[in-house]
């Protein structure tokens, strides 16, 4: 096939696209019913309309096949739990009484039943739920959600592809169930579920699918020998079933490496790849294996996770070159556009030349759609465009905003004692003791309390005019005051201020730092209703005055217990930002590193000796490749070192770190050199404990007691027993009592029985433990 007849078959089409609505309609519908104010049939049209908005406007924008079945009320991997009839025995009685109530029960938990684990969707700041599963875990085929929503795209008169996690992905995410042998391995039970798979793919058959989406990013990750063959043998069997739609298989997030001749001998019409960063290896690799000859290669080469522009003419010849390489070439983005916003057009408050640089979810499907029609028409036909391209990368790599002397300056001068306390671990803990004078077990929280409509009010009228400055610090020395009263009289032994005035954790710092910009509009879901708005990191970086100081300080004045500075380290600040992408992360953290070192001592200098510098990302950036994984640990640690290494022996450094795997990067984690770290540990019923121990590791732990992600509050019994759990593992000289995240998304009602059973289990066990000493 010539180059130019491939050209004509190109087409452009996305994997999945932001659910929320452009006003983030379907949080407030989701919660709305949460709170009994909205109907399930009133929850059920405003998704539909949601759905078919966003549809139409891909078709419109000239997208030829639009995504089904990836939209979602909580989390795409529930979705696909619930496809295959793989609920927990807990809830099986609530989804069959009402299977809405019973879904969201699996999210949220109830009154007395514990949700499905939360972790990290690879190295992304998505949450999904883990699915459990164990030796009797019987499949069956549900298929009605994405037939449904096959059907809504079909009655419109879209082209529509469903997306669906693919069966080897599902089971390498799963865990094992409560109750299941702790070495059980999911991956086991493949042969039971490809039956239900079959089923699904039969179905959307049946309604109308030409071609069906199999996302298997577990596959970029390194992967056994078994788990290969497991791949190979799910698709083997797929490809060859006869009563089945075209199978198209997706991979993203990294290159596929060994998986890649896995998936290109497989019996499917298809692969997407994903063409940008580290898996920009794909291209050499899929020529090295001969290409794709006779099947479908969707070329993700507009990046799904970033908010920069993409280079036209680079991706144009990365487009070029696949068209040799397989028999139909289309054009997407990297991965599912679900991880960026929705529409630059609504950011009113970025300079007009810098909101050029950038490009959310309807830019980049723009991006896509003129990268196919440049592919099929030729240059010429985009003529315009790739001339306001390159005027826009070049004036991004010409602004000031990216290149500042003076911080580059300090950058340069960083010497390897600044990444280094004084003292040892063991000495400074000697001092830390006797000046901090806290009881065993001490009990903290994580930093934040909730976040009132009271006070989220008292910022919109600061900045619409409303209220003036000093009335809304009024207001918040208000809070503070009464963060501060309750934690006292709950018997909180290291206090924090609560965190009234900050919007994010990581937006809060961004706004206050030169090298970032802020966005109104650019809400992205991180887990069920919770979207955050990542800021974007667009220059170099530095602190103009203190951010958290006037705060903390006014707290101290109120108590004679320690409150605790809280600040967001250098990898969370890149982690959960649209960071830079034409410079090194390293280079982009020690400028991070090096302003919140100047926070760092300004805290202690006006008294703070308990200073917490959250890491939650440390582990979610980890490279999904192990080869890549020793350089991007080395930076980050040395990052966090150079944050907090500025200050005496006594002054006693925290971090945290919530809702990831943490075995594989302990040796990181001691590497960090703080003092005590706090981890979640509720859902996962303290397994990072026994890991810690496992490990040896030295220092002081705050394992979670309370899962803060759901709304029930935890029985006495129960935190009694995650405690008594945790003093197997960890001494209890080194044991804190906390919870497993911070608070600002429950309520009152919620938090203050929760936080009064906690200290009132942590006094018990100190009594158990002078009972028995």
């Amino acid at each position: 096939m010539t180059a130019k007849s491939a050209a004509a078959a190109v087409r452009a089409t996305v994997y999945g696209y932001p659910r929320q609505g452009p006003n983030r309609e379907l949080k407030k519908a989701i919660e709305g019913y949460w709170k009994g104010r909205v109907s399930a049939a009133e929850l059920h049209r405003t998704a539909s309309v949601l759905r078919s908005t966003s549809w139409q406007q891909l078709a419109e924008a000239g997208v030829d096949e639009v995504p089904t079945g990836d939209f979602s009320y909580y989390d795409h991997v529930l979705d696909t739990t619930v496809m295959v009839g793989a609920i927990p025995d807990r809830h099986r009685a609530a989804v069959a009484a009402d299977p809405l109530d019973g879904y969201f029960a699996m999210a949220r938990g109830t009154e007395d039943l514990p949700p499905l684990e939360m972790t990290k969707w690879f190295d992304t700041n998505y949450h999904y739920l883990v699915p459990e599963l164990g030796p009797g875990t019987v499949f069956s085929a549900d298929s009605a959600k994405q037939v449904a929503e096959l059907t809504e795209a079909a009655a419109l008169g879209l082209s529509a592809r469903p997306v669906l996690v693919g069966p080897v992905t599902y089971l390498l995410l799963a865990k094992p169930a409560p109750g299941a042998p702790a070495d059980f391995q999911p991956l086991t039970l493949l042969d039971r579920l490809l039956p239900v798979y079959a089923q699904v793919l039969a179905d959307l058959r049946a309604a109308g699918a030409g071609w069906v989406q199999l996302d298997e990013p577990a596959l970029v990750q390194d992967r056994t020998p078994a788990e290969l063959n497991a791949a190979a043998r799910a698709y083997r069997d797929l490809g060859a079933l006869t009563e089945r739609p075209k199978l198209l298989v997706a991979s993203y997030f990294d290159r596929l490496g060994e998986a890649l001749p896995v998936l290109a001998k497989a019996p499917v019409e298809g692969l997407a790849l994903d063409f940008t960063g580290p898996a920009a290896a794909n291209l050499d690799d899929l020529a090295a294996a001969g290409g794709l000859p006779g099947k479908r290669l969707v070329a993700g080469v507009v990046d799904g996770r970033n908010v920069w522009i993409n280079d036209l003419e680079k991706s144009l010849s990365t487009l070029a070159t696949l068209l040799g390489l397989a028999d139909r070439v289309d054009v997407s983005a990297s991965c599912s556009l679900l991880h960026v916003p929705l529409d630059t057009a609504a950011e009113r408050g970025i300079d007009r030349q810098v909101a050029r640089w950038l490009a959310f979810a309807r830019q980049k499907t723009a991006e896509i759609v003129t990268l196919a029609r440049g592919l099929t028409e030729g240059t010429t036909a985009i003529a315009a465009e790739l001339a306001a391209n390159r005027a826009d990368l070049a004036s991004r790599v010409q602004s000031p905003i990216t290149h500042d002397p003076a911080v580059r300056a300090r950058t340069a001068a960083v010497t390897a004692a600044d990444g280094h306390r004084s003292q040892p671990y063991p000495e400074r803990a000697v001092a830390q003791r006797a000046h901090l004078r806290l009881p065993l077990l001490p009990t903290t929280t994580i930093g934040s309390f909730p976040q009132t409509g009271e006070l989220r009010t008292a910022r919109a009228d600061l900045r619409a005019g409303r209220i003036d400055t000093a009335a809304y610090e009024a207001r918040i020395e208000a809070e503070i005051r009464e963060v501060i009263a309750f934690q006292e009289k709950a018997g909180v032994d290291v206090l924090v201020h609560g965190e009234p005035e900050r919007n994010d954790m990581v937006q809060y710092f961004a706004e206050q730092l030169t090298g970032y910009l802020a966005t109104q509009h650019g809400w992205v879901q991180s887990y069920g209703t919770r979207y955050v708005r990542p800021p974007i990191l667009a220059g170099d970086i530095s602190r103009p005055e203190p951010m958290t100081v006037r705060w903390t300080r006014y707290a101290q004045s109120l108590t004679d217990r320690p409150v605790k500075g809280m600040l967001t380290g250098p990898v969370t600040m890149l982690a959960w930002s649209f960071v830079r992408d034409d410079q090194p992360l390293a280079d982009t953290a020690r400028q991070v590193a090096l302003a919140l070192r100047d926070e760092v001592r300004d805290l202690e200098a006006t008294g703070t000796s308990v200073i917490q510098v959250d890491e939650p990302a440390l582990r979610e950036t980890l490279p999904l490749r192990g080869a890549d994984r020793p350089a991007y640990l080395s930076w980050a640690t040395q990052a966090f070192r150079l944050a907090t290494s500025g200050v005496r022996p006594d002054t006693q450094i925290h971090t945290h770190m919530c809702y990831a795997e943490f075995g594989e990067i302990l040796a990181a984690i001691e590497d960090l050199d703080a003092d005590v770290i706090s981890l979640e540990a509720a859902r996962s019923h303290m397994q990072i404990t026994a890991e810690l121990a496992t490990a040896g590791y030295p220092r002081e732990v705050g394992p979670g007691v309370y899962d803060i992600h759901s709304p029930r509050v935890p029985a006495e019994k129960e935190i009694t027993g995650l405690i008594d759990r945790a003093l197997r593992a960890v001494p209890a000289e080194r044991l804190w009592i906390n919870p497993d995240c911070g608070l600002k998304t429950r309520s009152w009602g919620e938090v203050r029985p929760a936080l009064e059973l906690m200290t009132a289990a942590a006094r018990h066990a100190r009594h158990q433990l002078s009972t028995e000493g």
